[in-house]
């Protein structure tokens, strides 16, 4: 393993579905806040938009209006080839028609030292996951109905 990808933290991918024509301005906001940050690292971003044919199609980021105020051309170019045509369909299957969304393949640096000591003890995250806000929600819902009376 190259020393450059031995050092690199944690990928996750996100498919964020949204009206077409109305993209998530606020939060391109606070994606290009975590990259400026250094948190994470966007690997490949694209935008797709699913017609009322169910055809799924890229966009250009110069077809893609935020709204925002924030210059989004810091993740123009953002592609490391690999989000291709197959991913592209799979997150398509998804979308709902006449429908856009975002996927965005990216590394989490803020975890690299972490991941990289993990590597190098030979240690490896065996599972992994995501508890959404609802579930989350939900849990916290169930443990505070457990809890005994005056505790």
């Amino acid at each position: 393993m190259s020393e450059e990808l031995e050092s690199i933290g944690p990928v996750d991918y996100l498919v964020v579905e949204f009206p077409l024509g109305h993209v998530p301005g606020e939060a391109l906001t606070h994606l290009v806040n975590l990259v400026d940050a250094g948190i994470v690292h966007i690997l490949d971003l694209i935008f797709i938009r699913k017609d009322a044919d169910g055809t799924v199609a890229t966009l250009e980021l110069s077809e893609v209006d935020s709204g925002a105020e924030v210059d989004l051309q810091v993740l123009d170019g953002a592609s490391s080839g690999l989000l291709g045509a197959d991913e592209v369909n799979d997150a398509g299957s998804v979308l709902e028609t006449g429908s856009a969304a975002m996927v965005a393949l990216y590394e989490n640096t803020w975890a690299a030292p972490f991941a990289t000591a993990l590597r190098r003890a030979d240690a490896q995250v065996v599972a992994s996951g995501r508890i959404t806000v609802p579930d989350l929600l939900e849990a916290l819902d169930a443990a505070e109905a457990r809890e005994p009376a005056g505790a």
